[in-house]
Formats: structure tokens, sequence, C-alpha cells
């Protein structure tokens, strides 16, 4: 009987309780962002930036990444996973098929995560203004600022985004983990292109990812407390 009673009320405790772990969860990541920022700003993480940069080039020659030809060419094709252009065409996409669907609510979540999570990308960027790196040569054409690094952040928000809404549409763990693999494999190597590429620090691919990653965790969590309130 006792035992029965404990569990009825973890059972009941149980969705608030995830809550604030959740909440505890994304405050420290955003601190963890705002520590990176402020170390970024101050200039403390230029050294480290400008070493890991130059590691990834030829010794000889600067303008010369390290390694073979062809993951010069893999790099440039996998970056444009992060671009804007294919992001939104990935989010419309997807969004079209919802539509068919009848998942109306989901559509909205997609869209809304990822629309607001490419004007914070913007925003967080017009706020900081640092500038591209110029150790080295760019293998890339780029025009805004370098902090933190949109493809990172967008490309987290988008995949992760979508990951998150297939894990709670299939069936079984291993097919859960296969989706998340994927969308954190696409989200590192756009990341990692990036800095390979010599248009970003390291750091700035590293605040791309955290702030991201809290972005796509808290829009679709609370879009799915909005759906669990409206079902009751």
């Amino acid at each position: 009987m006792l035992r029965r009673r404990l569990l009825s009320a973890f059972r009941r405790v149980r969705p608030d309780l995830a809550w604030l772990l959740i909440g505890l969860a994304a405050c420290v990541l955003v601190l963890v962002f705002l520590k990176l920022a402020s170390e970024v700003t101050e200039g403390d993480t230029q050294a480290l930036d400008v070493s890991i940069l130059r590691a990834l080039r030829s010794a000889h020659d600067v303008s010369q990444p390290i390694g073979p030809d062809w993951m010069k060419f893999a790099l440039l094709d996998l970056t444009a996973l992060g671009s804007r252009t294919v992001l939104v065409l990935v989010v419309l996409a997807v969004a079209g098929f919802l539509l068919l669907q009848g998942a109306y609510r989901t559509m909205v979540t997609v869209i809304l995560t990822s629309a607001s999570g490419l004007f914070a990308s913007s925003l967080l960027k017009s706020a900081f203004l640092r500038p591209r790196p110029s150790i080295v040569p760019h293998l890339r054409e780029v025009t805004a600022s370098s902090f933190p690094s949109g493809h990172a952040m967008d490309s987290a928000i988008v995949y992760l985004t979508l990951a998150a809404l297939l894990m709670r549409i299939v069936k079984g763990r291993l097919t859960k983990a296969y989706c998340l693999a994927i969308a954190i494999a696409a989200t590192f190597l756009v990341g990692t292109s990036r800095v390979f590429l010599g248009v970003h620090y390291p750091t700035d691919v590293l605040g791309g990812w955290i702030f991201g990653f809290i972005w796509a965790s808290l829009c679709t969590l609370a879009a799915r407390r909005f759906e669990i309130g409206a079902s009751n």
C-alpha cells in the first residue's frame, strides 16, 4: 500500500520535477555561454583560437589546409548544410509534409523555432561584432561578424529540433538514438567545417553550438508543454 502511494505521488510530481531539472540545465548552459562570450570579448581566448587555426594549415603555406584535397572540397560541400538557404529549404519541406499530414501544431513548432532562432543568431552577431579571423586566408567568402557562428547555431537549432520531433514519432530506443546521432553529426560537421575553412574561430563555433542547443531545447519543450496542456 505504501509503495503504491509513493509511486502515485512520484507520477504526479514527475512532470514538475522534469521541468525543474530542464530549467536548471538551461540556466547552467546560459551561464556557460555568457562566460564564453565574456572571455571572447576580453580577448582571453584569442591565443588558443589562433593556435588551432594555424594547426589546421600547412606550416609552409597558411593558404593551404592540412590533409588531402578531397577533404577540403568535402568540407566546402558540408558547410552548406548550415547555410540559411539550405536550412530554410529543409524547414519549408518539413513544414509542407507536416501540413499534408495534418500535424499543424508540430508544423508551427518547427517554423517558429527555426525562424526565431535565425533572428536570434543575427541579433547576437550584431551585439558582439567580433571580426572574422585574419590569421589565415578564408577558403569561403563571408561577410557577417564572427561570434557566435551562425552556421553552427542555425544548424543546431534546425537539426536538433527536427531530431526531437522525430524521436517523438518513431518507436524503439535504437531508432530514436539514430535520429539524434544524425542531427548531432550534421551539426558537428557544419561547425568544424567553419573552423577548417578559416572563417570562424573555434570559440565562435562553440558559442553557436551552445546557444543553438539551448534555443532548440527550450522551444521544443515549451511546445511539448503547450500540447500537453491543450490536450488536458
